[in-house]
C-alpha cells in the first residue's frame, strides 16, 4: 500500500513540474506586458497593477491617447490600485481596498479617477456612477523620455505620490497615510 501511495505521489508532482515548465515556456500573447509596483509607507501597504504598452515611435497624448477622452491608463484591463489601509487623496478620505483607475488626459489638466468597478477590459464599460474619487491634476513636460509606459511610487513625508510616466509627460497623485 505504501509503495503505491509514492508511486502516485511521485506522478502527481512529475505533473505539477511538468505542467510549471510548459506555463513559463509558452510565450505571452499580450503586446504589453503586466507590470507592478508597490510600496510601504509606514503600515500601509499601496500596490499598482497595470498593462504597459511602449510608445513603438508613436505620438502618445493627443493620438494614440486622446485628449479629454477616459483612458484605462495602460493596456489591456484597466488598472488597479490596491491600499490595505485608508488613505487621503486630495483631502479626500479613500477605504482600503482595490479600486480601478482610469483617467482623462488632458493638455493642461488630467482627471484622475479611482472607480469600484474591477475586472474591466478597457474602459469600453466604465461606469462614472461607480467613481469613488475624482482629482485634478497638472502634467508636466519632462526632458526624459519614457518608451514603457510607468507608473510606480515615489515616498514623500507623509505618503507617496503615485507617479505616471510616459512619452515626455509626468503626472503624480499625491496619497497621504495616516
Amino acid at each position: 500500500m505504501m509503495a503505491i501511495k509514492a508511486v502516485v505521489l511521485s506522478v502527481i508532482i512529475a505533473a505539477i513540474f511538468t505542467s510549471q515548465g510548459f506555463a513559463q515556456d509558452a510565450p505571452d500573447p499580450r503586446e504589453s506586458p503586466v507590470a507592478i509596483s508597490q510600496t510601504a509607507v509606514d503600515d500601509t501597504y499601496m500596490k499598482v497593477v497595470y498593462g504597459q504598452p511602449l510608445m513603438r515611435d508613436r505620438i502618445i497624448f493627443g493620438e494614440l491617447v486622446p485628449f479629454d477622452e477616459i483612458w484605462r491608463t495602460g493596456a489591456n484591463e484597466a488598472t488597479q490600485i490596491y491600499f490595505d489601509t485608508e488613505v487621503m487623496i486630495d483631502g479626500q478620505r479613500v477605504e482600503s481596498g482595490m479600486y480601478s483607475v482610469f483617467t482623462i488626459p488632458g493638455e493642461e489638466a488630467w482627471t484622475i479617477i479611482l472607480n469600484e468597478e474591477l475586472g474591466q477590459w478597457g474602459a469600453f464599460s466604465y461606469n462614472p456612477d461607480a467613481d469613488v474619487l475624482r482629482v485634478e491634476t497638472e502634467p508636466r513636460q519632462t526632458e526624459d523620455q519614457w518608451e514603457p509606459l510607468n507608473i510606480d511610487f515615489e515616498e514623500t513625508s507623509d505618503g507617496a505620490n503615485l507617479v505616471l510616466r510616459w512619452e515626455d509627460t509626468r503626472v503624480e497623485l499625491p496619497i497621504s497615510v495616516n
